[in-house]
């Protein structure tokens, strides 16, 4: 699902941004899915498997597509054609680091959530417990 991303930097700055973006995400969608899992009874694995999952759907399918159609398929075969296609993508120089990051924004802020919500917390982050 692509979201407006005009308003954002390019380079690191942007995907810095988009990786804060999908770490947000990842952290709003656990905490959803705790709530859903705690009524169902639900295990941690649906949880974060489910989370992580909806995370990647509504913050990096969009550029991940992107990624996928400019380097696989065959359709670009006109220079017209992509840069038609390149002026849709917002900084396509650096489409692969926002796509890196946001894979691992998601994936911490999934992680965070759950380490906070399992109870256990202190001992995760700081080691002693």
């Amino acid at each position: 699902m692509e979201y407006d991303q005009s308003w954002m930097a390019y380079g690191l700055a942007g995907s810095l941004q988009a990786g804060a973006i999908s770490l947000a995400a990842g952290i709003l969608l656990y905490l959803l899915f705790h709530l859903v899992g705690r009524a169902r009874g639900w295990g941690n694995g649906p949880r974060i498997g489910w989370s992580y999952l909806f995370t990647l759907i509504f913050t990096v399918s969009g550029d991940m597509w992107n990624l996928f159609y400019f380097n696989y398929t065959s359709g670009l075969q006109s220079l017209q054609l992509l840069r038609a296609k390149l002026a849709e993508v917002h900084d396509p120089d650096h489409i692969g680091m926002r796509v890196l990051f946001e894979l691992l924004g998601a994936a911490i802020g999934v992680y965070l959530a759950w380490a906070v919500c399992s109870g256990d917390w202190k001992r995760r982050f700081t080691g002693r417990g």
